[in-house]
Order: C-alpha cells, then structure tokens, then sequence
C-alpha cells in the first residue's frame, strides 16, 4: 500500500469517527433538528414523540378492556411511525458508537423514573404534547400554546431543580449515584457497531416495505424518525438541559441552540403556511393557556425528576438506560390516560384551553418577527445569565 493510500484511508477514518463515533457539537445537533424539523413538516406532518407513545398506550389499554374502541392501528399511525423511527435512530446511533449498555441505576433513581414518567405524560396530556409537540412544534406551527408551555417549562425546571438539591442534602445515599452498565460475561463492543448498520439498513428495508404496499407517506415519516433518533444521539441534544443549565450551571450553550433551531423551523414552518403548502390550523392545538402552562409546568418538574424529556428519555431508553426505559414505559401509560380524561368531558376541554393562531392577529411577518424577538431575547438572556450567575439558583 502506497503512502497516498494510507494516508487517504487515514482520512477516511477521521471523517468516520467524526460522523458516527465522536460528539458532535450541540449547535450543529440545533441546526439539523431545524432543518428536519422543517423536511418532515414538509413531507407530512412536524415530528413529536408522546402522540405515538400514547397511540402504544391507547393499545394497550384497549387490548386489557379498559378502553372500548381501538386506537388507529400502530403499523400505519403517522404518530406511532415518527416515535417508532425515533427509537430505531436512536438504537442504531448508539450501536455503531459503541454507547449501547443496559445500565441498572439505584432504587430510588427507578423510583424517580416511576414518578418523572407520570408526570411527564400528565403533562404533556394537558399541554397537547411533550417538549416536542406541546413546545418546539407548537411554537413552529405558530401557535401560542407553545409559549404558554414554555413559560410552565421554565417554572417547572427550577423547582424541579430546587427538589434535586434538597435530595442531595436529605439524601445522599441514593440520588447522586451514577448508573453503571451491566456486566456481561462476553464483550459485545467489537460487533456492536455492525449491528448498528444492520438496524439502520433494516430501517430502510422498512421504509421500502410501507412504498410496496402504498404508504409512501408513512415510510418516509419512519425515515424522518430515524434521522431525528440519530442526530439526538449524535449530539446528545436533550432540551432538558436548555430549561435546566441556566438555573443549574449558567451554561447557555444548548438554551442557544433550542433557540437557534426554533427559529429555523419557525422560518420554515411559516413559508409552508403562508405559501399553502400546508394548512394554515395545522398542529396548531387548542391548549392556550391553563393546559399550556400548567402541562408545562408539571413536565418541567418531571423532567428533572426523570432526567429527560420527552425525546431525551426516548433515545437515552433506546441506549440501555433501565431509568429511562421505566420512565418511557410509564410515560406512555399515564398520557394515555389523562388525554382519555380530557377527552371524556367538554367542559374539561374547554378549561385546558383554547386554539390560538398568531397569524390571525400579527400577520405572517408579525408573527415570524414577534417569535424571533423572543427567541432572541431567550438567547441573549441565556448568555448573559452564563456571564453573570445571575438565575443559577444555588444549594
């Protein structure tokens, strides 16, 4: 082999190490989040997580007679598809970077997913989705429930955070411990990353399978999936930590970036609307103001609890994390609940809250230009937080 030769496969495997084995920066992970934000939304429908847990859930609550109709079927769901995609990135993400351990933390950190996940579907019940849906996705739709969420978020994270330190004082034995991976008589790792290509080739298999039998929609909504789990998993983007960081350590670093990709999605989101590529009431859900900001809220707190968020817990449960897994399982179960209970009274649905669309009252220009103050005041506040310690609240 020549020196030109090994110089190239030398090349070769830096660019592949740094694709698919080293972090990559929570920016461009805030970017590619935008930008698929955006091609999903334009193929379909914007990506969320907790409506496909809770078509799983309506399932199973079904299948053990407490609900009388069956849900749509999971296979075909758009909802089901996207978090069922999610997963399969995630799974194969962290096979290829080696990062797959099922990892058993202590007991009172499976006690704290049993609760965080309650409340994590509790709330993303009242707020008309997760930090995905009830959020990020609200807030591109150019809906206002997605602000009323986010100021519940940022409620929720601090006394979430103020519960943590309190436990690391009254409780020192159990809440800081680290999860640790489960030993195995036989090391996996070397083969572990050719696995990971096998899921993601089977994904694209799937996606095949959905175009031969004519859902084409619904294959490349798996596709969408996948490249969300991945681009998670690659860049450990959880927005937990941009409602937890500016009160925990000041660090704005991931706050920037949940701005940044906010306002490519909202920019994308907006033309689509305003072009009638897609209806104008699309996901715009009718969960201003009460449902927002108190669903916020308590998903806040669970978040801490749990360690996760919606999609942080999605694709941390497909890297091996008993917690998370535990979370997810109840999570899926309690929003399937508290969505059946609003759903069984009008009045209920009437104080969660009601539909608001920005462009009905600021225009398409006032709106895009309103939420990027926003957004851009959120970032700069983050900055100036990092500078000053000025919202880090202390032990």
């Amino acid at each position: 082999m020549s020196i030109r030769d090994s110089e190239f496969l030398a090349t070769l495997k830096q660019a592949y190490e740094r694709l698919f084995i080293k972090e990559w920066p929570t920016g461009v992970g805030g970017i590619l989040i935008g930008l698929m934000s955006v091609i999903c939304f334009t193929w379909a429908r914007p990506w969320g997580v907790v409506g496909g847990l809770r078509v799983w859930g309506d399932w199973f609550f079904h299948s053990v007679g407490l609900y009388a109709t069956p849900p749509h079927s999971a296979w075909i769901d758009t909802n089901s598809i996207i978090t069922m995609g999610l997963l399969w990135g995630s799974f194969a993400a962290s096979l290829i970077a080696r990062q797959f351990g099922f990892r058993v933390p202590p007991k009172l950190e499976i006690a704290k997913g049993i609760v965080g996940g309650t409340l994590l579907g509790i709330g993303a019940g009242l707020a008309g989705g997760c930090n995905v849906g009830g959020f990020y996705s609200a807030i591109s739709a150019l809906s206002l429930s997605g602000f009323a969420m986010m100021a519940g978020l940022l409620g929720g994270a601090w006394l979430g955070l103020k519960y943590l330190y309190w436990e690391m004082e009254h409780l020192p034995s159990g809440g800081g411990a680290q999860a640790k991976p489960k030993e195995s008589r036989r090391d996996w790792s070397p083969i572990k990353p050719y696995l990971g290509w096998l899921v993601l080739a089977l994904g694209i298999a799937a996606n095949e399978v959905y175009r031969l039998r004519g859902y084409t929609i619904e294959g490349g909504i798996l596709l969408c999936g996948m490249a969300f789990g991945f681009i998670l998993v690659r860049s450990r983007f959880c927005f937990a930590r941009a409602f937890r960081e500016p009160f925990m350590t000041g660090d704005a670093k991931v706050t920037q970036a949940v701005a940044a990709s906010l306002m490519i999605s909202v920019l994308g989101f907006a033309i689509l609307k305003w072009s009638g590529i897609r209806p104008e009431m699309s996901y715009v859900s009718s969960n201003f103001a009460l449902g927002g900001m108190l669903g916020g809220f308590i998903f806040g707190f669970g978040m801490l609890m749990t360690g996760g968020c919606g999609s942080g817990t999605a694709w941390r449960a497909a890297e091996g994390q008993i917690k998370l897994i535990v979370a997810l399982v109840v999570f899926t179960l309690s929003n399937s609940l508290t969505k059946a209970a609003i759903n069984s009274s009008e009045s209920i649905k009437a104080l969660v809250g009601t539909r608001v669309f920005l462009p009905d009252y600021l225009g398409y220009r006032g709106t895009v230009l309103c939420i990027f103050l926003v957004l851009a005041l959120w970032y700069l506040l983050a900055a100036w937080n990092e500078a000053t310690d000025k919202f880090v609240v202390e032990m």
